[in-house]
């Protein structure tokens, strides 16, 4: 277990875009980065992880993002959404984690599990009967975390990166 002295888990203001944008593009590109052409990842980060996408998400209710520090340095972030419906889940009272980065320079720390058990215990307090996310079906090593935090695989979708790419995912469900 990480002493809270190490670990701490605060919710973003809009203060925070700038480096939500950062992070966004340093977590993404070493998971999903040779997924497609430069030409498209790079148009998907330019369309999803602009500061002034951010600005505009942090300001709408539906979204809770979290900054995840490690010994005061920033070490990565989550955006859930609650309530929010997939055709695979059943509850309708079920949040989507639409984002769990975590730096590469901070994986094997445990950090990405504090993040979620943080974010689990966020749904629970919001009524929520489930969590569910999509996961590229390539991206074994976050399979692996998820399956290993009790998460299920109940269907696929495919992940829109550009007009003429799609990644496939699985769609991954944790109920309470």
């Amino acid at each position: 277990m990480l002493s809270r002295k190490t670990l701490n888990i605060t919710k973003a203001t809009q203060k925070d875009a700038a480096i939500l944008s950062k992070l966004s593009v340093a977590a993404f590109l070493p998971a999903h980065g040779h997924s497609a052409s430069k030409e498209i990842i790079d148009a998907y980060i330019a369309a999803n992880f602009s500061e002034e996408n951010f600005k505009a998400e942090l300001s709408n209710p539906k979204f809770q993002y979290h900054l995840l520090y490690y010994k005061d340095a920033i070490a990565g972030f989550s955006k859930i959404a609650f309530n929010t419906e997939n055709r695979h889940i059943k509850a309708k009272n079920s949040s989507k984690m639409e984002r769990l980065y975590l730096l590469e320079e901070f994986y094997n720390l445990g950090l990405g599990k504090e993040l979620m058990h943080f974010n689990i215990a966020l749904a629970k307090q919001h009524k929520q009967a489930s969590i569910w996310l999509f996961v590229w079906v390539e991206n074994t090593k976050a399979i692996a975390f998820y399956k290993k935090t009790g998460f299920k695989n109940v269907g696929a979708h495919d992940f829109v990166l550009s007009p003429t790419k799609t990644n496939p995912n699985h769609v991954l469900s944790l109920e309470f």
